[in-house]
Formats: structure tokens, C-alpha cells, sequence
């Protein structure tokens, strides 16, 4: 099986072009990756400490920010790793790191290559990022590796006949900071005992959003004295069970709402501004000098009953301004998005109904926190409830904010690890 996996590796590192004439992801990906040896050898100091950090796309990158902040930049160059677009696109400046680029693709050519040119002192994978070749290869050459918010599922192709060449790989780890204690039994199965229950450090980051100052003047303007629903990281199936209260709400003007979607490309706003009632505005459309709103846009915004943030990078502020929050994904089968970043504002969350492979969802849900509808009906009684029961919503958004607060430190536990291994690896 390794023989195939390592077949499957070369030929799509020969397809992945020719297959992003037909999609914009792809096409991203591959001259992303046609670009990797350049910008290392621009910029790796061969005479300076390295920790190689990666991880797959924008939310893992999200759960690894805590610690990203407290490593040594001043003893050490981090070299952060993207394998999705999505992530690499928009963290590729990020401050965090001195030096990012994609992940070169799986082969066993590319891991030799690769750890050759950085050497890492300290290499960190986060939540389930694992790639045979490089860590056969970390493990070969003696390399300090852990996992930080590792998730193992009993489904996972460790436990299959197909996938248990895999396991081997496991061994390149040090150690493993793990979610929740499903995640422990199941990598004990696999029989490997380093490793604790530190929990999710998308907890520690979510936390740190509302430390910060999240206003947006626009929203100011937007939003006035009126309730907002937020509809974050949305889908055309998170959509279409909401249109029939967008359609009411449009036209009772009970509270104003924001859509977020996932994807912002031309054709994608295009579809989604088709779905809705003409009284929507657009971001981009928005005249700004300098930042500063015209008085023309303060007045577009302060008649409008939705507003469309067809940019990156705002989501996290937006959900300041919630009064109930819904996040996207779960409809449809993409995967539900990051709800901790909604929950620690202390807002209801509600989500689609396709969450099983997501626990944290679960538990909130078990909790109180938060809601998750199949139909349009269900979307349309949850959120008439929400709007007109102050203290259920109050009540509800408690329950977000304090799950949050509570499960808090996985971060810290990691911190701790690094600083027994070597005091230099991270600053105080």
C-alpha cells in the first residue's frame, strides 16, 4: 500500500496542473507549489535555528496563532507550511512567521529535499496533518516533533487494512497534545501512549478575539440600534433554508443582517445577491477614501436590511455585532466552520445539520448553546424564538461565552512542553 500511496503521491504532483485549468483552487495550488524552492532559498538562513510549523488550511492556522505568537523569533526562523490555497492566499504575509509557502506534495524526494534545506530543529504538525514521507523522514534524522490539537477518529485509515502501513509514521512524533479523550483511546489502540488531553487551542484563540478592539465603523453605521443576525462562512445551502426569513425579515425590517459567504469570488456574489431581495448592499460597493465612509454610503447603509461582506479577513470583527449568529457548512456536505469564533462573544450559535464529525458542535448543542436546523421551518421558529425572547438569547449566549472561557489552555500546556525540551524555544 505504501508502493500505491507513494504512485498516487508522483501522479498527482503531474495532474494537479493540468486539473487547475478547470479550477481556481487548483490552479492557485499548483503555482503556489511551482514557486516553493525559490522562496526558500530566498530566504532560509542556513546558520539560524529553524521550527518548522504546518498545517493544512486557514483554520488550522487559526488554531496554531496562539502559539505562533510565543515562538523565540528572535532565536529561532519559523517556517510555516500551507497545503490548501485557501490558507497559504491569505496567511502568506502573515507577521507570525519569517518565512511561508506551500507544503511541497508527499513525495519521498520532496520530504528529503525539503528537511535538507530547512534542517527544523523543532517540527510541529497540527490537528491531523499527517503525511508519511516527511515524517518517516523527521523521524530519520532525529527531529523534535509533536502534535498540537490532534483529532483521531476510529474511522480514520490508521484502523483500516488499507492505511495501517500508516502507523509507522506515527513513531516521528514526540508527542501528541490531543482534543478530547476519544481521541487518546483511539491513538492508544494504535499503541502510542505519549500523549495527554490538552484541548483545543482554538479555544485559546477564540478567546483572544474579544480582547481586541473589533470595531468596524461601517458596522457602526449598519447595524445602528437594531438587532443583527450574522450569517458567517455561508454556502448556497446554508442560504437556501434561510430565504424564506431573509424574505420576511426583509420585508417586517425587524433587525438587520450580514452575510458572510465562504466564497467571494464574482460568480459566486453573483449567484448569492440573485437569491436575495433587491435591498442588499455589497461591501466592495462601498465608496471609502482612505477607510472613511462618504455620506452617500452612510446613507446606503443605514437603509439597507443586508449587507454582504464579499471581502476575507473581516469575519472574526462581524461577529461582534451579532445578536444571533449562524455558521455555514453544515447544510451541505463542506464541513462546519469555526463556531468558536461566533461562541465567544456570548451570542446564540445555530448550525446546519451535518455535524458529526465536528464533537465541539455537539457538545454546545448539549450544553444550550446552540441550535442546529434541518428546514427552512426550523430555521424560521429558531430564529422568530431568538428575536423575540430576550432571555432565552440572553441565556443562550452565556452558555457560549462561558463554554469558551472554560476550555481554555491547551495552549499553555504546550508552552509548557517546549520549555522543558529547551527554555529558548519560546518567549515568556
Amino acid at each position: 500500500m505504501k508502493f500505491i500511496y507513494n504512485c498516487l503521491t508522483t501522479c498527482a504532483k503531474v495532474l494537479l496542473p493540468v486539473a487547475g485549468i478547470f479550477n481556481e483552487k487548483l490552479k492557485l495550488g499548483s503555482k503556489g507549489r511551482a514557486m516553493i524552492w525559490d522562496i526558500l532559498d530566498q530566504n532560509i538562513k542556513k546558520t539560524v535555528p529553524k521550527i518548522w510549523v504546518h498545517v493544512a488550511s486557514l483554520g488550522e492556522y487559526e488554531q496554531v496563532v496562539p502559539i505562533l505568537e510565543k515562538l523565540n523569533k528572535e532565536k529561532y526562523q519559523i517556517i510555516l507550511t500551507f497545503f490548501s490555497p485557501s490558507g497559504y492566499e491569505n496567511k502568506k504575509n502573515t507577521p507570525l512567521a519569517d518565512t511561508v509557502c506551500y507544503l511541497p506534495l508527499d513525495t519521498s524526494v520532496n520530504a528529503s529535499k525539503f528537511l535538507e534545506i530547512i534542517n527544523p530543529s523543532l517540527a510541529i504538525m497540527v490537528k491531523y496533518e499527517f503525511w508519511p514521507n516527511y515524517l518517516n523522514e523527521l523521524q530519520t534524522r532525529n527531529t523534535k516533533t509533536i502534535l498540537v490539537s490532534g483529532v483521531f477518529r476510529e474511522n480514520m485509515s490508521f484502523h483500516k487494512w488499507y492505511g495501517s502501513w500508516m502507523k509507522k509514521s506515527l513513531k516521528a512524533f514526540d508527542y501528541f497534545f490531543l482534543q478530547n479523550e476519544s481521541s487518546l483511546r483511539n491513538l492508544n489502540n494504535l499503541g502510542f501512549t505519549n500523549a495527554t488531553v490538552s484541548g483545543d487551542t482554538r479555544f485559546d484563540r477564540a478567546s483572544q478575539l474579544i480582547e481586541r478592539d473589533n470595531t468596524l465603523d461601517f458596522l457602526e453605521k449598519f447595524t445602528g440600534n437594531k438587532k443583527c443576525v450574522v450569517i458567517g462562512s455561508s454556502w448556497p445551502e446554508d442560504i437556501a433554508v434561510q430565504q424564506e426569513w431573509l424574505k420576511e425579515n426583509y420585508e417586517s425590517g425587524n433587525c438587520k443582517v450580514i452575510i458572510a459567504p465562504h466564497e467571494v469570488n464574482d460568480d459566486k456574489i453573483k449567484v448569492l445577491t440573485a437569491s436575495l431581495d433587491d435591498d442588499i448592499v455589497l461591501w466592495s460597493s462601498l465608496k471609502r477614501n482612505h477607510n472613511i465612509l462618504t455620506t452617500e454610503s452612510i446613507a446606503i447603509l443605514e437603509q439597507k436590511n443586508t449587507l454582504i461582506i464579499d471581502t476575507i479577513g473581516l469575519l472574526t470583527k462581524v461577529y461582534s455585532y451579532a445578536t444571533i449568529a449562524y455558521v455555514g457548512g453544515a447544510m451541505g456536505n463542506n464541513g462546519l466552520h469555526n463556531i468558536l469564533e461566533a461562541a465567544t462573544y456570548g451570542v446564540p450559535v445555530i448550525i446546519g445539520k451535518n455535524y458529526k464529525k465536528f464533537p465541539e458542535a455537539g457538545k454546545l448543542e448539549d450544553l444550550g448553546g446552540l441550535f442546529s436546523v434541518a428546514t427552512p421551518g426550523e430555521f424560521m421558529g429558531i430564529m422568530n424564538q431568538l428575536l423575540t425572547d430576550d432571555y432565552l438569547t440572553d441565556k443562550t449566549g452565556m452558555i457560549c461565552g462561558h463554554w469558551i472561557n472554560s476550555n481554555t489552555g491547551a495552549t499553555r500546556e504546550v508552552l509548557k512542553y517546549l520549555k522543558q525540551i529547551d527554555e529558548k524555544l519560546v518567549i515568556s
